[in-house]
């Protein structure tokens, strides 16, 4: 472990971070794991190992913690015992693996004997319809905080943090690239929620001339941000995007199924724009800059391994 005085972060190398999972044992097979990843990433057993399970034992002493303040205050107001979710929130650009990183924590966490219950929700379920992104002209910039309907995002997690029932969340489809019509998922008497997008951390930071704003962040307990070079960030979502172009895409469904006829070559090109022009300046304006307000920073180097972590004092 590395100390700066300087620095509001703890820096842990790979080693020194696996150590401190203890004596927790690795409750995930190959096979789960395997039905954990996204495609393109290449996450280990060695890496759950080494870097989540020590992350997994760490949010249980948060999440045990929480629950015994809310007791206590329970008991000095005299009030009778609610139940309120730990949130946990996952932020980071596009293609650097969000989505495996919140899979695997709630699969780890669900197996911790005093939280079971544990709900993922993504916050692409938040973004506006394409016809509504078309008559805004935003549908060039989707995934921005303006595509997302914030008003109800920021609703649905102060439903959860207040302890409300039956929360539930709209669906989006990767297939269609649009929000699935009268479709949504329930967030009932969960334990912990995951909450994984683009832009969860941004807060009222962002916008200093609307003070009075409320933010996802405001409700979150603990955070996490997965980090990883810009050049890096390029190569994968081009890979990404070459292996859904002989898969997803080939689908006729796919809202993306023009791209299926492009030549290797077209692809590249068609992927490097696609970047460049949409989600490098996504991460350049939104994201990236929200990144040290994470708890928890998680970055990863080649092969998408994660070299250190950076715990917030």
């Amino acid at each position: 472990m590395k100390t700066d005085t300087h620095s509001p972060y703890l820096a842990f190398s790979r080693h020194t971070w696996s150590e401190l999972r203890e004596a927790v044992q690795l409750p995930l097979s190959e096979d789960e794991l395997a039905r954990l990843r996204s495609m393109n990433d290449r996450v280990s057993l060695a890496e759950v190992r080494d870097i989540y399970l020590p992350l997994s034992r760490l949010l249980n002493l948060y999440v045990k913690a929480k629950q015994r303040r809310s007791r206590v205050l329970d008991q000095f107001l005299g009030n009778d015992p609610h139940h309120v979710p730990y949130v946990i929130s996952i932020a980071g650009s596009v293609a650097v693996g969000k989505s495996t990183t919140a899979r695997i924590l709630q699969a780890l966490l669900e197996r911790w004997p005093q939280h079971p219950r544990v709900t993922l929700v993504t916050t692409d379920g938040f973004l506006y319809p394409n016809a509504e992104l078309e008559r805004r002209g935003l549908m060039k910039k989707k995934g921005f905080p303006q595509s997302y309907d914030m008003r109800r995002l920021v609703q649905f997690v102060s439903d959860i943090k207040s302890g409300k029932q039956d929360v539930r969340a709209p669906v989006y489809s990767h297939l269609t690239y649009d929000i699935v019509p009268e479709q949504e998922v329930a967030v009932e008497q969960a334990d912990i929620v995951i909450i994984e997008g683009l832009n969860v951390l941004q807060s009222g930071m962002d916008y200093p001339h609307d003070p009075h704003r409320v933010f996802v962040s405001d409700f979150v307990d603990f955070s996490v941000y997965v980090d990883a070079d810009e050049r890096l960030l390029k190569t994968w979502y081009v890979e990404r995007f070459l292996k859904l172009r002989s898969g997803a895409f080939s689908n006729p469904d796919s809202y993306f199924h023009h791209y299926a006829r492009l030549s290797e070559e077209e692809a590249v090109a068609t992927a490097s724009r696609i970047w460049q022009e949409i989600n490098y300046k996504n991460l350049k304006q939104n994201i990236l800059p929200t990144r040290d307000r994470a708890e928890l920073i998680l970055t990863k180097g080649q092969d998408h391994q994660i070299e250190q972590i950076r715990l917030k004092k």
